[in-house]
């Protein structure tokens, strides 16, 4: 069966238009960088041929080799039967422009906070080289820190995270912007490993996805590990943790940027007394919020 598919299969967009299909008749669920299955399929065959990313045109009718098939129709298959996110199986994400290794122990690099970012958090900070230091809790695979990084060229960066796998990603993808002087990472339980240092800015992707809907995520989703996702039976367990300590660690003039996903409800049930402000990026206009340093003091 395989070899009649490689057979059929001549050109990149042969294969491009049999992966739209199988992906589409498999019913995939897609958020791990694209949104459907077209993109996904472009970005599996050029990634795969080691193409440019951004150039699709020009390579639609070359034809391909033989093991150049194989490559890509196994990835395809993998795909579907699999359900693991591409960003899995290529090892590499794009946020922003900016390419990150992925490892599957290691929720895949995809927060909106990106996005923010890349405005350097216009116009909540007035200029971007007077921002000195800069927290990223739970970084993951370290992207959010890298990205804060680049937007205040002037900021040491402290990355924290729990897991040892990610803890090793993160440096290995600072390591591969060649940051190491400004991106501090550190291993440890949120603010455990920071002493009384105190930031401008902290940013923050925590686990927020609460219980119930943690039992019904696709299974694209259930690969990525728990750790990273599950915030606790209303999602805020941790966000609790991060919000209680938060002031102690921030500036006179300092703000939390916090992603919540669709946790809104359960985000205003948590904190009737807060009053955030939220940021409007594509996710929507309630799935990231920003708190100042004088809203989190204790009254």
């Amino acid at each position: 069966m395989a070899s009649k598919i490689h057979n059929e299969l001549k050109t990149v967009r042969d294969v491009i238009r049999y992966a739209v299909s199988r992906f589409n008749d498999a019913q995939l669920a897609f958020g791990h960088g694209s949104d459907n299955a077209w993109d996904e399929a472009v970005y599996l065959v050029l990634s795969t041929l080691h193409l440019p990313l951004d150039t699709l045109d020009p390579f639609l009718d070359a034809r391909l080799l033989e093991d150049e098939k194989k490559k890509c129709v196994s990835l395809i298959e993998l795909r579907v039967k699999k359900r693991v996110p591409l960003a899995y199986l290529t090892g590499e994400a794009w946020l922003q422009g900016h390419r990150f290794l992925t490892d599957k122990r290691v929720i895949v690099p995809r927060s909106p906070i990106s996005e923010l970012l890349a405005e350097h958090l216009e116009p909540w900070v007035d200029d971007p080289e007077n921002v000195q230091n800069v927290l990223d809790l739970c970084t993951g695979s370290g992207c959010l820190a890298i990205l804060a990084a680049l937007a205040f060229p002037n900021a040491q960066v402290d990355a924290v995270d729990l897991s040892d796998h990610a803890i090793r990603l993160a440096q290995r993808n600072v390591d591969m912007y060649q940051l190491g002087e400004r991106v501090n990472v550190l291993q440890g339980d949120l603010y455990a490993p920071l002493e009384k240092q105190r930031y401008d800015v902290i940013v923050c992707n925590p686990p927020y996805v609460n219980s119930t809907t943690m039992a019904q995520l696709p299974s694209e989703y259930q690969h990525e590990p728990a750790l990273a996702l599950a915030g606790g039976d209303d999602g805020m367990d941790i966000i609790r943790t991060i919000l209680d300590q938060a002031a102690t660690h921030l500036g006179d003039d300092g703000f939390i940027i916090l992603e919540i996903g669709n946790e809104y409800e359960n985000f205003m049930n948590a904190f009737p007394a807060l009053n955030p402000v939220f940021l409007e990026t594509a996710e929507g206009d309630d799935s990231v919020l920003l708190l100042t340093r004088k809203q989190l003091q204790p009254r």
